[in-house]
């Protein structure tokens, strides 16, 4: 099939909004919140931008598998209006492009999609995956659109940093190897991984899938489920899929970089509250800026236990 005669698929999908225009655009301008906003979306890159544009790499769930792409986008604060457009669509994709617009109260995600083997099943796959995600996500803007001026204060982003004696190789283990994490981890009380090899469909992650059940000072029990994607000895990105409350979402990175001494490992954590749980959760009267304080107060005491127990068990 010659490219004058694919067939290029279009279609749309939109919700109504009742917030300002300038704050829509602003959440879907900036890509490095995604991972919190979007359920499908598990990491989110800005590789190069500029006044009117901009270029990203994403990694997404799309049915049962993630995939990762560039796409080039084109920024118009004042219509609003964002296109984009992929660079590296893999099969069964030749294509794919769109637009994110505000129109007369709603906000409108539009797709235009070609099929490299356009076979019903291929067919079925891209409609399937995009009614999917589209839905989600459209209806994810408008919810956190809404929330107005609590907005910057349930988003919030942290990190702490250990220096380990150790080499590069030897702490990646240590995280990477987190299917060893319940006979290593005092607060890790089970654990279920499953993991796809790195690939250029993944964008050269490997792809992991973890359930992990966790104990609190308190003696209570949390499950949690996740995504990582993993680049050996630099870093581990992950996404939690199931939060625990009061979190409406969770993502994070363990970043080793080489010193002197060892290396530096960075534990980065994004989070949003749910504004529905704080109270419920955490007590009456509980404030958002309380809440941040009690939420960043219990993920850093895991993160930094998991990288007390590296130092002293590679030391």
């Amino acid at each position: 099939m010659t490219d004058t005669e694919i067939s290029v698929n279009h279609v749309e999908h939109e919700t109504p909004l009742d917030a300002p225009p300038a704050r829509v655009y602003d959440l879907i301008a900036d890509v490095t919140r995604w991972p919190l906003m979007f359920a499908p979306c598990v990491h989110a890159e800005v590789l190069d931008h500029g006044p009117d544009f901009d270029r990203i790499r994403l990694w997404a769930r799309t049915g049962d598998s993630v995939r990762s792409w560039t796409s080039r986008r084109r920024l118009d604060a004042a219509a609003p209006r964002i296109d984009f457009e992929q660079e590296n669509s893999k099969p069964p994709l030749a294509s794919m492009g769109g637009s994110w617009r505000v129109d007369d109260g709603r906000l409108v995600l539009a797709h235009h999609w070609s099929l490299s083997d356009p076979t019903p099943e291929a067919e079925r796959w891209a409609a399937d995956a995009l009614d999917q995600n589209s839905n989600a996500e459209t209806a994810a803007v408008r919810t956190w659109a809404e929330y107005g001026t609590d907005f910057d204060g349930l988003v919030f982003a942290f990190s702490d940093e250990v220096a380990i004696p150790a080499s590069a190789s030897a702490v990646y283990d240590f995280l990477h190897r987190s299917d060893l994490w319940p006979s290593r981890l005092p607060h890790v009380t089970e654990l279920d991984l499953e993991t796809v090899e790195a690939s250029e469909l993944t964008g050269g992650a490997e792809v992991q899938t973890m359930t992990m059940t966790t104990k609190g000072h308190d003696g209570s029990t949390h499950t949690t489920r996740s995504i990582r994607l993993c680049f050996p000895h630099e870093r581990i990105l992950y996404k939690q899929t199931a939060v625990p409350r009061p979190l409406q979402a969770h993502c994070g990175e363990w970043l080793i970089s080489p010193i002197e001494s060892g290396v530096r490992v960075v534990a980065r954590h994004q989070v949003a509250l749910a504004p529905d749980e704080i109270e419920d959760y955490f007590g009456a009267g509980t404030t958002i800026l309380q809440a941040r304080t009690k939420v960043r107060e219990l993920l850093r005491r895991n993160s930094l236990t998991t990288l007390e127990r590296a130092r002293e068990s590679l030391a």
